[in-house]
């Protein structure tokens, strides 16, 4: 069974930095997949939003809001990805998701829009003034 657990999450002032990790537990990649992995963050009262998507050739795609202070990565395991957050500031405090689809998928539209099979619980950022 498959699961995303996320890390990372915590408080930090504005200004400050912060990197999420994501893990496929369960999980072991293979030469022939095609993933696609995503960040994505919902805000109290505020509809859920994408921030960033890679590939497993390491193609990534960012909201326009995002670009600019967010990074996503992996690592060579393909099974772990990050978020790394700078510039913070308290409008980012939200619940951070990372989200997967696993196998012979591409990143495009439809899994920018959150069409990903697995999703991790969630890890709150809070960004003090």
């Amino acid at each position: 069974q498959i699961q995303l657990v996320e890390s990372g999450g915590g408080s930090v002032q504005a200004g400050g930095s912060l990197r999420l990790s994501c893990t496929a537990s369960g999980y072991t990649y293979s030469p022939y997949d095609a993933n696609c992995m995503g960040w994505f963050r919902q805000a109290p009262g505020k509809e859920r939003e994408a921030i960033a998507t890679i590939d497993s050739d390491g193609k990534t795609a960012y909201a326009d809001s995002m670009k600019g202070r967010f990074t996503i990565s992996a690592d060579d395991t393909k099974v772990t990805w990050y978020l790394q957050m700078s510039s913070l500031k308290p409008e980012d405090t939200a619940m951070y998701y990372c989200a997967a689809d696993l196998g012979i998928v591409t990143c495009g539209e439809a899994k920018f829009a959150g069409g990903m099979d697995y999703w991790g619980k969630g890890a709150l950022v809070t960004i003090s003034s």
